[in-house]
Parts: C-alpha cells; sequence; structure tokens
C-alpha cells in the first residue's frame, strides 16, 4: 500500500475523514470538509453529486487513481467510493503523497492556504491564553 492510501486509514483511525455518501453530504453541509475523495471507479453520478456537495464553498473535490476495493482496503472495509478528509493538514498530505503537483495544483494551494490559515489561528488562541495567565488581557 502506497503513501497516499496509508494517510487515507490513519485519517480514518484518528477520526478526521468521513467514509460513504451520507457522512460525505453531512460534513459538506456543515463546511467541514477540506477534501471530498472521489474513487476512480465510482459512476458518474457519485462524482457529480461529490461535486454538487462542495459547489458554491471552498471545499475542494478530487477524483483519485484507485479503485473502490483498493480505498476499502485502505480503510478496513470492502469498497470505498467517496469519502472527505476533515483536518486539512491530513487532507494536504495526502495530496502530496499521490505525487503528480501539476495535476493538483489548484487543490493543492488551496489545501495550502487553509492549513496556514488553521496554524495562524491556533497560534493567536495561544498567544491569548498566555496573555490571560499573565493577567494581561
Amino acid at each position: 500500500m502506497d503513501k497516499a492510501l496509508n494517510t487515507l486509514g490513519l485519517a480514518r483511525k484518528a477520526g478526521k475523514a468521513e467514509l460513504g455518501e451520507e457522512p460525505v453530504n453531512g460534513v459538506t453541509r456543515a463546511l467541514k470538509a477540506a477534501l471530498v475523495i472521489v474513487a476512480s471507479d465510482a459512476s458518474d453520478h457519485t462524482w457529480r453529486r461529490a461535486n454538487s456537495f462542495v459547489a458554491g464553498t471552498n471545499q475542494k473535490c478530487l477524483r483519485l487513481p484507485y479503485t473502490k476495493a483498493e480505498l476499502g482496503f485502505a480503510i478496513g472495509r470492502q469498497e470505498l467510493a467517496i469519502g472527505a478528509f476533515t483536518d486539512a493538514a491530513l487532507a494536504l498530505s495526502f495530496v502530496k503523497a499521490l505525487g503528480q503537483p501539476e495535476k493538483h495544483q489548484a487543490v493543492l494551494e488551496a489545501l495550502e492556504e487553509r492549513v496556514a490559515r488553521v496554524r495562524q489561528r491556533q497560534k493567536e488562541a495561544k498567544a491569548h491564553e498566555r496573555n490571560v495567565r499573565k493577567g494581561k488581557k
């Protein structure tokens, strides 16, 4: 199994991935999905549904070079046609592990921007907590 599929399995174990059409629909409606992934042999209907889930948002959708069986094996199921990463950093490492950066350039840029915003918010929250402890605010 390659690094991208290992990242998907890690995200599932960490609770940072939603798997299946209904859970993916729920996280995309809540604007919590960083990346929606679709298997290469998933039906055109599934691909259109995935694109409609992320339409009008800054969430991204990506068709993978893996089959449903390969994705299913990575997460401990028989098959997986559609899934979503809810953690931007894991989604970014997944796309980087796919290779072909020129093919996924738009997705990479969007995820890198999202990860930078998350890290900035974490840094600000840490500084605020430190100020509260020291009595500055």
